[in-house]
């Protein structure tokens, strides 16, 4: 069953440009690692400030989002992006919702 993936992140607010080029680069190894692609929001108005953002994919299933993950924990790239990351971001939440059909 496909699972959706939403990662809720709150950004330092001098940062937007910061996480644009450490964006960029996550694509990069995000992509050789086996990723789906991302859709990313900002918040206009709604429950979360101005300075929140957004990043949703959608997954095959829960087993592969686990394996694409275990690799990324792995990956030494990764890991320095996940370090550089914690000077724009704040917080993070996570969120997995299960993809049903349109019936």
């Amino acid at each position: 069953m496909k699972i959706l993936e939403r990662l809720i992140q709150q950004i330092r607010p001098d940062k937007w440009a910061e996480l644009e080029a450490l964006d960029k680069r996550y694509d990069v190894v995000e992509s050789r690692l086996g990723f789906p692609p991302k859709r990313r929001y900002r918040c206009m108005t709604g429950g979360h400030g101005t300075n929140t953002l957004v990043i949703e994919r959608e997954w095959a299933s829960l087993a592969a989002m686990e394996e694409t993950y275990g690799k990324s924990y792995a990956d030494a790239e990764n890991q320095a992006l996940n370090a550089e990351s914690a000077s724009i971001v704040e917080d993070n939440q996570s969120e997995l919702y299960w993809v049903l059909p349109y019936q």
